[in-house]
This record gives C-alpha cells, structure tokens and sequence, in this order.
C-alpha cells in the first residue's frame, strides 16, 4: 500500500514511520503546515524533517507555503474552535495531494500527539477521504509518543514547545506567566 504521510514535523513522524514501515507500508512524506508560526519556527521544524527524511530514505513531498495571511483569515473568526480549521487545512489538502499523487491512502503523523483533539482529527480525516476518493489509513499512534520524543533527543533534533500555530504559543506565554505569579 501506497501512503502518503503528512508530517507536522520529525519528533513526531519518527515512531509513525517506524509503525508504518513496519507494518509494510510504502511511505512517502508530506510537508504542508500553514499554521506554523513565525517563520523561523517554520524553517526549523521543515528544516530538521528535511534532514530526518534523508537519513531514513523517506521521499518527501513539499507544499512548501509559509502562509501566515491564509492560516489567520482561516481561524481569524473562532479562535477558540480554531484547531478544527487549522486539520481541515492540512488534512483536506493531504488527502487531495495523496489523490493527485496516485497513492492508496494517506494518513498523519498529528496522530501520534496526546496534545491535540483525537476525535475530531479522525473525524476530519475521513471527511477528506470521502471528498477526495482516498482511503484514509487510520492509526492511532500515542502510545509511541514518548519513544518519539526520546528517538528525537537521541537524534538531536529540533523539538518545539507548541503545536506551531501563533495563538497556541500565546496561550503557552499566558500559562508560563501564571505559574510564575
């Protein structure tokens, strides 16, 4: 089976690799992730998958945007339900980019993260598969959570502290402060 791999960065596509391989799945990775913010933050985790990818032959495809104006009008509305936004971005497009590509199915490595919502991740996924006739490969990879990040720091890799959207490093900053006070 053919799938295509949305990466939202390589601390958390080591383990979903290693499953899927494991599992004789044919990879190939895919880079779309308009919700990360600033720049900088953007090239580093690119950046570092960029060099995961190439030391476990993982072909890699870009959608290479930084797109800050498109992200914020997108959640601009309803901050607080803005995650379900910021999955129909990245998944809808996946799933259109595993069609055009003629891959079997695709899934995403956001699944292995106990930090984001499950179910309406799940839910999303499947609503794309439909609109694009592409299976979605479901998995459920948060018991790797941990050997994932470990695999990152054995690796040296670049792990950042947020889900990569602005308002989600906000929300880290107002957390921080209150524990401090």
């Amino acid at each position: 089976m053919k799938t295509l791999l949305h990466i939202c960065c390589a601390p958390c596509a080591n383990q979903c690799i290693e499953v899927l391989r494991t599992d004789g799945v044919e990879l190939t990775g895919f880079w779309y992730n308009p919700n990360i913010h600033p720049y900088t933050e953007y090239r580093a985790r690119r950046d570092c998958l960029r060099e995961y990818a190439q030391m476990v032959e993982l072909p890699l495809l870009e959608k290479n945007d930084y797109a800050l104006r498109p992200f914020v009008r997108a959640v601009a509305e309803d901050l607080d339900h803005r995650c379900g936004k910021c999955y129909e971005m990245r998944l809808f497009e996946t799933a259109k980019a595993a069609k055009e590509g003629g891959f079997d199915s695709f899934t995403s490595s956001l699944f292995i993260s106990p930090y984001q919502n499950f179910e309406l991740m799940r839910e999303t996924a499947e609503r794309a598969a439909m609109e694009y006739g592409v299976e979605f490969l479901f998995r459920d990879f948060r018991p790797y959570f941990r050997a994932g990040q470990d695999r990152a720091r054995e690796l040296n890799m670049y792990m950042q502290k947020y889900c990569g959207c602005v308002f989600s490093e906000e929300e880290r900053y107002i957390k921080a402060k209150k524990i401090i006070r």
